[in-house]
């Protein structure tokens, strides 16, 4: 009997694989999810955690089909915490602003805005390499935690 509390073998993988395949023992398979297509070993895509229909080797419409070396960004409305967002150019900005996080030619940049405003400043030490642009979202995602604190 198992330490589940039933019969059957022990599981040997984490994560989830739809298709039913656990995988080699020991293994873990995406460390994430996998739907509709082969083990995540043979199909896997940098920095995601779910991979869906991988057999066509198409992403779905909208998902990461940007021309390469083409420009893309991301943008959201922030508001500074105690001490605000420090710029090249003008020094420390403070109160609601707008983040924008653009993925060009291997590398991302942080640029912010006070709100509606037209001019764009660029963060402080916001610039570095990232050689797959699939990596914009989590980039984004990290810059709009750090950088949005409405409480303070």
């Amino acid at each position: 009997m198992s330490a589940r509390g039933g019969t059957g073998p022990e599981p040997t993988t984490a994560g989830m694989n739809a298709d039913g395949d656990a995988g080699a023992p020991g293994t873990v398979p995406g460390a994430g999810m996998n739907a509709d297509g082969p083990a995540a070993a043979t199909t896997a895509v940098p920095g995601a955690g779910m991979q869906a229909d991988a057999e066509s080797g198409v992403p779905a419409a909208g998902a990461g089909t940007a021309v390469a070396g083409a420009p893309q960004s991301r943008s959201t409305d922030i508001v500074a915490g105690p001490g605000g967002v420090m710029t090249d150019e003008v020094g420390v900005v403070t109160g609601e602003l707008t983040l924008r996080t653009e993925y060009t030619d291997g590398q991302v940049a942080l640029t912010v805005q006070y709100k509606d405003a037209d001019e764009w400043y660029a963060v402080t030490g916001g610039r570095a390499a990232l050689p797959d642009p699939a990596g914009l979202d989590a980039v984004h995602g990290i810059a709009v935690g750090l950088l949005d604190r409405p409480e303070g």
